[in-house]
Formats: C-alpha cells, structure tokens, sequence
C-alpha cells in the first residue's frame, strides 16, 4: 500500500484539529507531529464532496497496523464511555493518522519507544456523510416529480393577501363608530 503525507478532510473535521492544535498546542511530540502534518497536507472539502471511501469522524475503518490482523474501529472525536474497544479517538496517534486516509492508503508514524508503525486502510465501513447522501437521495426518490431533493413538505394554509384583507375590513370597521378615544394603549 502507498504510503502518504496527503489526507482529505471535511471541513468540520479539519476545523476540529485546527482547535485540537490551538487549545493543546503541547498535547505530546507524537501527537503534534501528526496533527502539524494532517492540517499542512490537507485538502479540505465540504462534507458532501468527500469520497465514500475516505476515513471521516465517526466513520467505522477496517485497517493494519504493519502486517497485522485487520481491526475494525469507531474514529471519534474523543473518547466515549460505554464503548470500551470500539473507539479510536483522534487524541490517539493512530486515529489521528487514519482520519482523512482513502481505502488502500497508510501512514507511517512514530512509536513511543522511538519506531515506527504503518497504519493501513483496509475498508471504510461506514462514513457518517455517505449515508446523510443516501438518505436524503431516498427522500427525493420518495416524493415523484418534486423538484427539491429531500426534505419536509409543507402545505399552504393560509394566504399572507387574505390574511391582510381581513384585517384591514376588522380595522375600517372598528374605527367607523365615530368614537375618537385610542384607549390606554395609546399612553
């Protein structure tokens, strides 16, 4: 597998390692090191252009760790409790490295006993902006001939013209009585 200093961000995903480098610009040398080269090599995309096959937030990724069994995990913007062994937070070195890499793309980075490991991408499993796309192409293939994509249909009620008409007639009736007091909500 090729090896690359290039990854494809979402542009919430890049914005979160731009605050993770603000707010702990000291977090570990390992740690900075690969948040400095994501954020200098990224390309950044909205969320609807990035590949099916890129590893995003919350995203589930089948990779290697050098030649190793494949291992599939959660890629989380921190760690969660309740889900022991299925995450892998970006405050980790290797979920940093995996996000933003394309299926049959690795990273290599540094061990903390001073190696090296290569991190692979087997299978993106589940990317959180491939299924928003499919859900909402299966919301407009639900409504036949709309010309919007998705999203909630809404019916007219009332008419804004109508609406006013009727209030002017009530306000032209109310001021015929010939009485000119405006009452205390003129104070």
């Amino acid at each position: 597998m090729p090896t690359t200093d290039s990854c494809q961000l979402t542009t919430k995903d890049h914005a979160i390692l731009e605050v993770m480098r603000e707010r702990h610009p000291s977090r570990g040398e390992i740690l900075s090191a690969i948040l400095d080269r994501k954020i200098s090599s990224a390309v950044v995309m909205f969320r609807d252009d990035v590949p099916a096959t890129v590893v995003t937030l919350s995203g589930r990724v089948a990779y290697r760790v050098n030649d190793g069994p494949a291992e599939t995990r959660i890629v989380a913007h921190d760690e969660m409790r309740g889900l022991v062994g299925m995450l892998l937070p970006i405050t980790n070195p290797r979920g940093l490295a995996l996000l933003g890499l394309a299926e049959g793309e690795s990273m290599s980075i540094p061990t903390a006993d001073g190696g090296l490991e290569t991190l692979s991408v087997h299978e993106v499993v589940y990317q959180p902006e491939t299924a928003r796309r499919e859900r909402l192409k299966l919301a407009g293939a639900a409504a036949p001939g709309s010309s919007r994509s998705a999203g909630p249909v809404l019916r007219v009620v009332h008419r804004s013209d109508e609406m006013q008409d009727q209030a002017a007639d009530k306000n032209i009736a109310a001021f015929d009585t010939g009485f000119d007091d405006p009452g205390p909500s003129a104070a």
